[in-house]
């Protein structure tokens, strides 16, 4: 284990100091989240004004703004972006020299995306649950911060970056064979956008779709962490959707491994 630490920690550095060098475009990326979550935002209490409804769907209004930032924080917690760069690789053909060398394909992009998600979780972690419970204090009058609810919160996390990274190497092998990724990726990216909950929230679908969703590996991306967060799932219902996670972690990882067998025999180098 130590050796192969060692073997991988240039990848770690590389992430780190890719985040630091790149930062303006990183800076830029945020306020875009930051927008948008603030566009999400009116949207939600523009319904909640029409509805005239204190509760809909589970949420009321308070617990709607605070579920549109975790949403935000959980998206950038478990961002990967695996897919792109795979793609890039393959266009570019700089994936020769990654493949030549005598590590797992992978686990290059996985440290290289911890070293830059070190970065993201020191710089973000801290303000923005300050904030979300300061939103939360206010609405209620009282501090709802709960110390297990935000260690399986961070847990959750976890498992949905490994869900979300092997599932964009396993989207990013598709590359293998048509070559080019963006408009596929960005196809992809709307659809889990939707089966995720960062659109709207699960519970806001018809019971039967709702119930297909939560089961679907989309679902252990955004929407259980957030609702392990807000202490909607709690006690056997925390514990299953956890057990799911991992269930859709170890399938994602075993299936990545399976299609970069089939699909290294498909790699026809452009550039390079």
């Amino acid at each position: 284990m130590k050796k192969k630490f060692r073997i991988y920690m240039p990848f770690v550095n590389a992430g780190m100091q890719e985040t630091t060098t790149y930062r303006a475009n990183w800076i830029f990326l945020m306020i875009g989240n930051v927008l948008g979550c603030f566009v999400s935002y009116f949207i939600w209490k523009a319904v909640f004004i029409s509805g005239n409804n204190e509760n809909m769907n589970g949420f009321t209004m308070p617990q709607m703004v605070v579920y549109i930032f975790l949403m935000f924080l959980t998206s950038t917690l478990i961002s990967s972006g695996g897919t792109y760069d795979i793609g890039e690789e393959i266009r570019d053909g700089s994936i020769a020299m990654r493949i030549i060398k005598p590590i797992s394909y992978n686990s290059t992009f996985l440290f290289q995306e911890l070293g830059n998600k070190f970065m993201t979780v020191c710089i973000l972690i801290v303000p923005l649950v300050v904030g979300v419970e300061a939103v939360r204090c206010i609405f209620t009058g009282s501090v709802q911060f709960n110390i297990f609810n935000f260690l399986m919160y961070i847990l959750s996390c976890v498992f949905a970056y490994l869900i979300n990274f092997f599932f964009n190497i396993c989207f990013g092998f598709i590359a293998f064979i048509i070559k080019y990724l963006w408009g596929a990726n960005m196809m992809k990216n709307c659809i889990v956008g939707f089966l995720s909950g960062a659109t709207i929230p699960l519970s806001f679908l018809p019971d039967t779709l709702e119930r297909v969703f939560l089961i679907l590996p989309f679902a252990s991306l955004n929407y259980t962490p957030v609702m392990i967060y807000m202490g909607m799932y709690s006690g056997v219902s925390m514990i299953y959707y956890l057990a799911l996670q991992l269930f859709w972690v170890l399938t994602f990882w075993g299936l990545s491994k399976l299609l970069w067998n089939v699909s290294i025999k498909h790699l026809t180098v452009q550039g390079g």
